[in-house]
């Protein structure tokens, strides 16, 4: 049985992870940018939802190039001159690392928590939870639309595992940690907004809803943990002089690691 529902979490962990690279494309835009419509050739994204679900070359992209018909030397336009004015178009995040990590992060997931209700929390969590740290990871934002679906999402499924039998934690202690992790960080946001933005804040409200999950101990630790990593990260940039002392880092993916390594502590001791 063990061996059945690592395998159903790694498979889920890939089919959803492997959406993650357009998603990530879209929403990795500067706050003041509409969300992006077009891959970075040009071509309407298209697919479910309105284009935000499915591979991440678009259709024209994929195609390979020797299906391409070949156009003689002599009758082939000549290319047009470059200018410094033109923008080069964005790049589509690596189309490896967020399914592998996807996949790591449900098959760990499924390995602590074992065959209780709140497992599937934890998986359709997941995804989510790596989208948000391969977009923050890229521009520093969190946007509202995963943000603030995700706190919801938290409160829904663990609601709904609390009902079942068999589950290792309180949706009241998960309640009470989202409000007592998100009001931390919306303190941490009115005495310092240049060292903490608002989507930390709204992020903060779903990862202390899991944490609070296992109670006030996985709670604290999950969200240390964060702190911890994002210390040790920027200790790093610093050291290798690839920053400053006032470099910016993007938080949520460190925030998201904590917080998985606070779930994971929970589940193995529940």
């Amino acid at each position: 049985m063990d061996a059945v529902l690592l395998a159903l979490a790694a498979v889920w962990g890939a089919a959803t992870g492997l959406l993650i690279p357009r998603a990530a494309y879209r929403f990795a835009v500067e706050p003041e940018e509409p969300w992006r419509t077009a891959c970075p050739a040009g071509h309407p994204l298209t697919g479910p939802a309105r284009g935000w679900l499915g591979p991440a070359r678009c259709a024209p992209c994929a195609v390979p190039a020797a299906r391409v018909p070949e156009t003689p030397a002599s009758e082939a336009p000549a290319p047009e001159p470059r200018t410094t004015d033109t923008p080069t178009p964005p790049a589509y995040a690596p189309t490896t690392l967020a399914p592998l990590a996807t996949v790591l992060v449900c098959v760990a997931l499924a390995a602590a928590t074992g065959a209780r209700p709140e497992l599937v929390g934890w998986l359709a969590l997941a995804p989510v939870a790596v989208l948000l740290a391969v977009v923050d990871r890229r521009v520093h934002r969190l946007p509202d639309p995963l943000t603030l679906p995700l706190a919801a999402a938290a409160v829904l499924l663990l609601g709904g595992a609390a009902l079942l039998p068999g589950h290792a934690g309180s949706w009241t202690s998960g309640l009470l940690g989202g409000l007592a992790l998100g009001g931390f960080y919306l303190l941490l946001f009115l005495i310092n907004p240049n060292g903490m933005g608002f989507g930390d804040v709204k992020l903060a409200l779903a990862l202390g809803v899991a944490l609070g999950w296992y109670g006030w101990t996985v709670l604290f630790v999950g969200g240390f943990a964060g702190f911890l990593f994002g210390a040790a990260y920027g200790l790093a940039l610093v050291l290798l002089r690839r920053a400053g002392r006032r470099t910016g880092i993007p938080f949520g993916p460190f925030m998201i690691a904590g917080a998985l390594t606070g779930v994971l502590l929970g589940a193995l001791a529940g």
